[in-house]
């Protein structure tokens, strides 16, 4: 497994520290956020997923507890917009760069509007992906938002 990823890249280019866990990806997992928290021994609430939206059909990256699902009218919300709806997995793997399991907030090819659950702030660190199935970075909730370019709300249901 590479520790290298366009989102790794992008950290280090940006002088934001993270260290990184590389755990046994399960495809066949039916939350892969959850599988990750167990698998490395971490608070779901404190492991958290990447996801792509269309918001009033326009991209945006949504970042949430693993344990949590995302709220479309907070979302759409957030962003002024009418309505919010989940990204196309295909869509979000062409418009990323990386794979449905392994989306990162960090490094995407395009830059696109990003949230961060305001949950984020009640940890010291948190995990969120690095760019890969398998591996996940630690990073400080504040660091996480600015390498981010995101909003902080409250975006969960």
């Amino acid at each position: 497994m590479s520790k290298t990823t366009p989102a790794t890249v992008a950290l280090t280019k940006a002088g934001v520290a993270f260290l990184l866990h590389p755990y046994d990806y399960d495809p066949d997992a039916p939350r892969t956020g959850l599988q990750a928290a167990e698998a490395l021994g971490w608070a779901p609430e404190q492991v958290f997923k990447t996801l792509m939206t269309l918001v009033d059909g326009a991209p945006a990256c949504v970042v949430v507890p693993s344990d949590c699902e995302v709220s479309m009218k907070k979302l759409a919300a957030v962003f002024a917009a009418k309505s919010a709806q989940m990204m196309k997995p295909a869509d979000a793997e062409r418009l990323t760069g990386f794979k449905v399991g392994g989306v990162s907030p960090f490094g995407q090819r395009k830059a696109v509007r990003t949230a961060l659950d305001e949950t984020a702030i009640l940890f010291d660190r948190i995990l969120i992906n690095a760019g890969q199935r398998g591996l996940l970075l630690e990073i400080a909730p504040e660091d996480a938002r600015r390498a981010a370019d995101a909003v902080m709300a409250d975006l969960t249901a």
